[in-house]
């Protein structure tokens, strides 16, 4: 094949030297527009994994490269006076200067055309061309001239940074952290060879603009981070090699993603490859990691599948196939990263003590979780639980993982920090919870949670969902839950809680396995729907619900009141109110559902005003000693519905009103939502609310292990995770988890102890045979 390789990149030159490794007859060329010898940026870093993963593929360049680079473990923090390191992480840096050269020594060596000081327009410069990779970077004029269909997606991120270098020596990748009269900067520093380091300085737009940056040269520019930071460089210089660029050289990051990777233009097939098909924040230093993993992936597949021009095709449709699934994952990965140091100086480096700092900071990018770093250095991981521990006010011997720290609100301590989430069962006559509602929560009180939620129950008949929905309106009612109260108080040590609600435009439906369906409309026996606006949740099919009138909201708040004294004396320790997923207090909130031209609708605060009316109402007559959390829709994942930034204003809200917690739930508002699935999607939310608000929240939604819940737990991202799935599969989810991570220290009820040793030696076994079999996982 004759291929050309636009841009003498990573991508481009390893790619280059691979092919012609595979098959000597390939004609390969590089055409760079720079001189040899001329590169901008500093050093580049990638982990051990991805040297691995080189050295299989090409030995000698993996010899020459590890020859070069510098190797460390560590990772150190400088915040708020102190210094913390943590361990077994595994990053090599190297100068990119150095690595262009070595690739470039090893693609002469390999016969591979080097042509360099050669600017290329178009990629029918080179008719004679099979294959065309363009890796002519971030501003690709390939990827341009067939923007159409490549269908670039291209997001410009708020922070500012600069790409600096020092002579100062670094052991281990460095984070500096400085505060000044406008706001926080943070620097990223690495040792790529035995003379120099990476120096990256970010900081927010307004903290860049609040100190006259965007009027700063180079030289001012430097001048000014060498003076913030002169505490740790100690009269060490900053240098910079971009004096090509015009201006102060702040940047910010672009984060680019394209839906098709590869085009045929008539005469030759051209790809895309490393940062002109995507990119990753230098968070987690993933830039040159990409493009070096593409070039491997992209001859892989050749090598699989045929290097003849004919095989091109097929090669490229399985190529973006193949590789796009980690693409997506680890720029996901520099995603939360990245976010997580744009919004640090607002959220966290004011909230957080160094410790939990630090392990905010070593799980940003949620790719390392909680046992994820006792692998990597255990010493410590148990100085941080110990710290944690002491903070929940345990001071036991050895350190308690920090999903199973007791959590105080009010008069109420919950032994951990697991919730069982409530999850509506359907299966009640005229609203009287059974025996199955006293199996289903006596189970999973039985199983080590926290606490148990009971399902959102219903303060009148027609606030229900379906007929099946719990309700708390008569006496009868309220004794059949003081029996499932009572039997949770009696026989285990969790707590139990109510959520009340109404169901509003989502009411009078069918449960999910009868009729048409979950909700579609009662066939018969239906009843009169009302809801902040006459809009229905369905776009067909669903009745119309009546807009509330004052009246209406006199009766519903007086009903929401009559639930929450049966509550209390019903015995429950904590009360929910339930503002979520487009039920009757959720239409009010939501512009989506709320179409209101008075004094209840409009502006966020006029939307807010009814739920906080029943709120006061109900928080005026639940006894003062116990909590009552607010479960909200965080988003509503439709344009126009409610966002991030609202959610924070409505978490002041309730928070104002005297609300203990926010359940930070999202999305059921409107049929025509898109949420964002993924593994704990939803705790950006409670993050985002815990630690600018300052208010206590819960997460939920995809919790799944304990791995998850003590990641979240530890970072400060949320005070309690609701688990919902996980335990309807098994009802002692949480005394298996503690088993599976080889917590022992956990009760288990007097009934069930003699299964306990056996789960915990046969989870320990296991743990012990992964091991065994792949010992190098910690990486």
């Amino acid at each position: 094949m004759n291929i050309v390789c636009i841009g003498g990149g990573p991508a481009g030159l390893y790619f280059a030297l691979l092919m012609k490794r595979l098959s000597p007859g390939h004609d390969v060329t590089v055409v760079e527009r720079n001189r040899p010898y001329d590169t901008f940026g500093w050093g580049v870093v990638f982990s051990d994994a991805t040297m691995d993963n080189m050295r299989a593929w090409d030995a000698p360049t993996a010899d020459a490269i590890q020859q070069a680079f510098n190797h460390w473990d560590d990772i150190e923090l400088h915040f708020k006076g102190r210094a913390i390191r943590s361990g077994g992480h595994g990053f090599v840096g190297i100068g990119r200067k150095k690595l262009l050269n070595i690739l470039q020594a090893r693609c002469e060596e390999l016969g591979v055309k080097l042509v360099f000081e050669t600017e290329v327009d178009a990629d029918t410069d080179f008719p004679r061309a099979d294959l065309i990779i363009a890796s002519d970077g971030i501003n690709s004029r390939i990827r341009g001239r067939y923007a159409d269909v490549f269908k670039p997606d291209i997001v410009t991120r708020p922070n500012r940074f600069i790409w600096l270098g020092t002579h100062k020596q670094y052991d281990a990748f460095t984070f500096l952290f400085e505060k000044t009269e406008h706001g926080w900067f943070q620097a990223h520093i690495y040792k790529f060879d035995d003379k120099t380091s990476t120096f990256i300085v970010e900081c927010p737009e307004h903290v860049w603009k609040a100190h006259g940056l965007d009027r700063a040269d180079q030289d001012q520019s430097i001048e000014f981070c060498e003076r913030l930071f002169a505490g740790n460089l100690r009269g060490e210089k900053l240098m910079t090699n971009a004096r090509h660029l015009r201006g102060s050289a702040w940047l910010n990051f672009q984060r680019i993603k394209c839906e098709q990777w590869s085009h045929f233009s008539g005469t030759a097939h051209v790809v895309l490859m490393g940062d002109a098909v995507h990119t990753a924040h230098f968070a987690i230093g993933s830039g040159t990691k990409l493009a070096l993993e593409d070039a491997i992936e992209l001859t892989s597949q050749f090598k699989q599948h045929g290097d003849t021009p004919q095989h091109i095709p097929e090669v490229l449709a399985r190529y973006q196939a193949a590789r796009a699934v980690d693409v997506v994952r680890l720029q996901n990965a520099a995603w939360n990263a990245m976010e997580w140091f744009e919004v640090c100086g607002e959220r966290y480096c004011d909230q957080l003590e160094p410790e939990q700092f630090m392990y905010s900071m070593l799980t940003r990018s949620q790719r390392i979780s909680h046992e994820n770093l006792r692998m990597r250095d255990k010493g410590w991981l148990e100085g941080f639980e110990r710290w944690f521990d002491a903070k929940a006010g345990l001071h036991e011997p050895l350190a308690v993982p920090p999903m199973f720290t007791p959590y105080n609100a009010r008069s109420v301590t919950l032994k951990n920090r697991v919730v069982v989430s409530p999850m509506a069962q359907y299966c009640c006559v005229d609203g009287v919870p059974d025996e199955f509602h006293l199996v289903h929560l006596g189970s999973r009180a039985l199983g080590g949670a926290g606490m148990v939620v009971a399902e959102m129950t219903c303060p009148s008949p027609d606030a229900r969902i379906t007929p099946g929905c719990p309700g708390l309106w008569n006496d009868t009612q309220a004794r059949a839950w003081r029996r499932i109260v009572e039997f949770v108080h009696r026989e285990s040590d969790a707590k139990i809680a109510l959520q009340i609600g109404h169901a509003g435009a989502k009411g009078s439906t069918n449960e999910p396995w009868q009729g048409t369906g979950a909700d579609q409309p009662l066939a018969s026996g239906n009843w009169p729907l009302i809801a902040a606006s006459a809009v229905p949740y369905l776009d067909d099919g669903g009745a119309t619900p009546k807009a509330m009138d004052r009246a209406d909201m006199d009766r519903v708040t007086a009903d929401f009141v009559r639930a929450a004294r049966y509550a209390a004396g019903s015995g429950f320790d904590w009360l929910e109110l339930h503002c979520a997923h487009g039920y009757l207090l959720s239409s009010f909130i939501s512009p989506l559902t709320n179409r209101r031209g008075d004094a209840y609708g409009g502006s966020l605060a006029n939307r807010l005003r009814y739920p906080l009316e029943v709120f006061a109402a109900v928080r005026a007559v639940w006894p003062q000693q116990l909590p009552m959390s607010v479960r909200i829709s965080a988003h509503d994942w439709v344009e126009g519905g409610i966002t991030p930034d609202d959610a924070v204003q409505i978490a002041h809200a309730f928070k104002a009103a005297g609300a203990d917690l926010i359940d930070c739930s999202s999305g059921q508002v409107s049929v025509h939502q898109k949420p964002i699935y993924g593994r704990m999607y939803q705790t950006p939310f409670a993050d985002r609310i815990r630690n600018e608000v300052g208010i206590a929240t819960i997460a939920v939604g995809a919790i799944s292990e304990a791995d998850h819940v003590n990641s979240i737990i530890a970072a400060g991202r949320a005070d309690l995770c609701a688990v919902a799935r996980p335990h309807l599969a098994n009802p002692a989810w949480t005394l298996t988890e503690a088993a599976k991570i080889g917590f022992t220290a956990i009760d288990w009820p007097r009934q069930y102890r003699t299964a306990k040793p056996q789960m915990e030696a046969n989870f320990q076994r296991e743990r012990a045979a992964a091991i065994a079999i792949t010992p190098g996982a910690a990486r």
